[in-house]
Order: C-alpha cells, then structure tokens, then sequence
C-alpha cells in the first residue's frame, strides 16, 4: 500500500470529518480496581454487539471542535492513499480549557484517530500513531496522552502496543453515558 502521510491545515475538519470512525462493540473491558498500575481490564464479550459512532453524539463532531476551543495551535495528520483520506488524526497542543494538558504546553493530547473501515488492521492507525508522535517531539514535549472508553478494546489494545501505559481511570466521566468508564493512556517522551 503506497500511503502518504502529511499534515494538513486544521481548516479541513470538514473534509475529515467524513472519515467514518463509528466501530462496533462486541466487548468492553470490565476495569477492576481503580488504580491504573495495578487494575485489571478483563474483556467481556457481549450477548448483542452494538454500533458506536463518537460522530452522531451532538456537538462531538469535528467540525464542531472550533465553536468549543481554539484550535488555532492543533495539528492534523492525514493518511491518503491516491489523494483519498483514508484516515487521519487531531493533535490537541498549547490550549486553554482542554483539560487533559493541564495548561502544560509540553503535553500533546492525541484527540481523535480514525481509520476507514475498508482501511483497518492494514497499519495505518500504527502510522498516524508514529506520525503523531514525531509531530508531538516536534513541539518539545514529554508527554502524549490519549482518552479511549472501556468500549473501544481494540484502541485500548492498540495503544497498550505502542507501548502507552494506563494513567488514569474515570468511572464518572460521561454523564450522558454512565456505563462507559474513561481511560487515559499515555507515553513519556
């Protein structure tokens, strides 16, 4: 596959917006313990497996993200094939009210990382990963964070084989969705 990954002006969220990053669930990690370095995450198969779209929730879509932050100092890489995106990634950095940085500017957020469906398991989440980070050394940073659910197993796979650690538990971080729990991983840089 001859991918090309590049960034691209924060301006094109609508375009990127059409990459699909619904996914379907057929387990979540059931968290024992609250305490990330010694809780156990213990895969659950479901009875009915079911449709997650981070897109269809209300005010979550990208091009919704400027009306809520300045996104003046966020990155977005994009993997293309031929000219056609086929995934790509939102690089949250330096920006008053995301609390995930803290109001540090030497931590980068990984915001949001999505694949085509006809495109998965083919290595191009693995690129973007590898590009995010070369784009978050770039800006002097220790740090780079992710926020996944106990519902996505295979990001939360994923990023445990780049080599992230798990952070953070936060059983009460979606109050519009009260059975999924937060988890933040992260990777010293």
């Amino acid at each position: 596959m001859n991918m090309l990954i590049e960034e691209i002006p924060i301006t094109g969220l609508a375009e990127y917006g059409k990459i699909p990053i619904s996914f379907e669930v057929k387990s979540v990690y059931e968290v024992l313990g609250d305490d990330p370095a010694t809780a156990e995450l213990i895969e659950k198969a479901l009875p009915k497996p079911w449709i997650k779209d981070y897109d269809a929730i209300k005010g979550e879509e990208p091009i919704r993200w400027a009306t809520r932050w300045d996104i003046s100092k966020w990155g977005m890489l994009v993997a293309q094939i031929e000219g056609q995106w086929i995934g790509g990634c939102v690089l949250a950095y330096n920006t008053d009210g995301v609390y995930k940085l803290k109001g540090r500017d030497d931590i980068t957020v990984l915001w949001d990382l999505r694949v085509h469906p006809e495109f998965r398991r083919q290595g191009v989440g693995k690129r973007l990963f590898e590009s995010a980070i070369q784009w978050t050394k770039s800006r002097n940073c220790k740090k780079f964070k992710i926020e996944t659910q106990n519902i996505n197993v295979d990001a939360c796979k994923f990023y445990k084989n780049q080599g992230c650690l798990l952070e953070k538990i936060n059983r009460t971080a979606y109050k519009e969705f009260p059975d999924e729990i937060e988890l933040i991983w992260s990777i010293r840089l």
